[in-house]
């Protein structure tokens, strides 16, 4: 089965979980921007803390992909995420996941995950390199680039311990191209025929048969960036 384009969501969650078990037992773990905290699971050996500011209902302002509903009755601590409301050195790790884009100021987010981590902590990051409008009117970016993070970790006192690329060109091409029924139906008033449908199962399949032989267009375009870093002593 031709299955490229599907694997976004999938790669992300089971390189989070990898990495969370890598943190060790009894440590520490803010979980900042955490939503309706969808990695909780991953973080029973942990001390978990999750913070999110609560402002979106699922529905935002209705335009642009919103989840239309949206939990956050368990959150730990409801604050902007520039400004959480705990001591300096508080934490032993901050995770982080799709929440950069949904930010106004990401710097000033990662200058708080510095403020919050001790020395030797750990910061577990994952971000779009391009997105579509979702979670409106809390979208404020399309992306972030491994550039952005090389040049922003260590100048607020990270070092990059791993960074990961999810996806490439011809996964992501591959993710919209899925899409377009859906969106087909929802701004053009009309959905694909038949004929369509397998033309774009065709193109999915040289996709495919182009990502299987990949040799690093992720260079150009894909889903988004894993990042493991490490707070350096003071």
């Amino acid at each position: 089965m031709c299955d490229v384009g599907r694997h976004n969501e999938s790669n992300r969650v089971a390189w989070i979980e990898r990495t969370l078990e890598r943190i060790p037992a009894g440590w520490s773990l803010l979980d900042a921007g955490a939503g309706e905290g969808q990695f909780q699971k991953f973080c029973s050996h942990l001390r978990y803390t999750s913070q999110d500011f609560a402002q979106y209902d699922g529905s935002g302002d209705g335009r642009g992909l919103q989840t239309q509903r949206w939990d956050q009755r368990k959150l730990d601590i409801v604050s902007d995420i520039t400004a959480i409301p705990r001591e300096d050195d508080s934490f032993d790790a901050v995770m982080c996941t799709e929440v950069f884009e949904h930010i106004p100021d990401p710097l000033a987010a990662l200058g708080e995950f510095s403020r919050l981590l001790r020395p030797g902590g750990y910061l577990v990051l994952t971000a779009p390199f391009c997105s579509l409008s979702h979670f409106t009117p809390y979208h404020f970016a399309t992306g972030f680039s491994r550039y952005w993070y090389r040049t922003h970790l260590p100048a607020r006192g990270f070092e990059i311990l791993e960074l990961e690329e999810n996806g490439n060109f011809f996964e992501y091409i591959g993710q919209e191209l899925r899409r377009v029924n859906g969106v087909a139906n929802r701004y053009a008033m009309a959905g694909l025929s038949e004929l369509d449908q397998k033309a774009i199962g065709k193109v999915l399949e040289i996709l495919h048969r182009f990502s299987e032989a990949d040799t690093g267009s992720a260079e150009l375009l894909h889903f988004g960036c894993h990042v493991l870093a490490r707070k350096t002593a003071a």
